[in-house]
């Protein structure tokens, strides 16, 4: 299917950006069970999948849910994911909602998806259109949540929250050619008001008419996804910047100069960040990242510029040219 979305000048101001640690927690899941390539996360998985199979012997909803929903580019049911509404919505947030789902409403879901696949295992088809499925599902989701990927959130919160800065200051200050840029080779922009999404070979043509785009960061899924349906928000699903580095090494020089951590942290600030962000890459405690950040900061190589409740850290041209031992002489 190849998308040709025509976007409008009010589209620019109503396309918004958000993060889902239950969705999240969704695509986790199809890396663990294998529907997913684990590409980078591959150490990652190993360590945790005798975990999850643990989990998924005890929650029949985490085995079953891989009936109708996957990484397969077809139908999935919409209730186990609903669209997020900002960066910083709690999982227990979005999960009370997927327990709020009438019932009626899941089994329409599911028999839909249901048909468009494979026969699924009878026992599977029980509890899928069974009358306790929504709390199957949510309590399997909970559990592989709290288990699991709660215990990486905090750093991959922080790489996410990163991308989201980024590509929104680019899609606020440069328009819909910067934001997309770099966002997949699937997708592009082109000059004549629309947005062109290939994942597939049938067009379809699709208009925004204002509402804007939804645009969703994933630390788990390694190739774009979209959701161009009426039950969700236009929305694009992408790998997020950076979930694929580890944390820079700073040149000894600069290492020897400034102290490791301090390195790293100016190193790090090729993109700005936060203290908690950087606190969360780095494993750092919150008032141990702040004063090498204060350090930083008095000695003239990072500016910090205040956004909400938080500080945004970027290097300063002094500290690029340190960072990149192009000081002139």
């Amino acid at each position: 299917m190849v998308f040709r979305v025509e976007v409008t000048p009010q589209d620019v101001a109503a396309s918004r950006f958000a993060i889902s640690p239950l969705i999240e927690t969704m695509h986790a899941q199809w890396l663990l069970d294998g529907r997913g390539p684990a590409g980078v996360h591959r150490q990652w998985a190993e360590r945790w999948r005798p975990v999850y199979r643990e989990l998924a012997r005890r929650h029949p909803g985490l085995r079953a849910v891989a009936a109708v929903s996957g990484n397969r580019g077809d139908a999935n049911v919409d209730f186990i994911a609903p669209p997020p509404t900002g960066v910083r919505v709690p999982f227990e947030a979005e999960l009370a909602a997927v327990r709020e789902t009438p019932v009626e409403r899941a089994h329409d879901e599911i028999a839909r998806v249901l048909a468009r696949r494979p026969p699924a295992p009878a026992a599977v088809r029980d509890l899928l259109l069974g009358p306790d499925v929504v709390r199957l599902i949510a309590d399997g989701y909970e559990a592989l949540w709290t288990e699991i990927v709660s215990k990486t959130w905090p750093r991959l919160r922080a790489i996410l929250e990163r991308d989201v800065a980024q590509r929104a200051g680019l899609l606020a200050a440069y328009g819909w050619a910067a934001a997309l840029g770099g966002l997949s080779d699937r997708v592009r922009w082109h000059g004549d008001g629309h947005i062109e999404i290939g994942i597939g070979e049938r067009e379809e043509r699709l208009r925004l008419g204002g509402r804007g785009l939804l645009f969703l960061p994933s630390a788990f899924i390694p190739a774009l996804g979209a959701y161009l349906e009426e039950a969700w928000p236009y929305a694009l699903v992408y790998p997020a910047r950076g979930i694929a580095a580890s944390p820079p090494r700073p040149e000894p020089g600069l290492a020897r100069l400034l102290g490791r951590s301090r390195a790293r942290i100016l190193e790090e600030l090729a993109v700005p960040a936060t203290t908690s962000q950087l606190a969360a890459l780095h494993g750092q405690s919150v008032g141990t990242t702040g004063g090498h950040l204060a350090a930083l900061r008095g000695a003239g190589l990072v500016s910090g510029t205040r956004t909400g409740r938080s500080v945004l850290y970027a290097r300063t041209p002094l500290g690029d040219a340190l960072a990149a031992g192009a000081l002139p002489s």
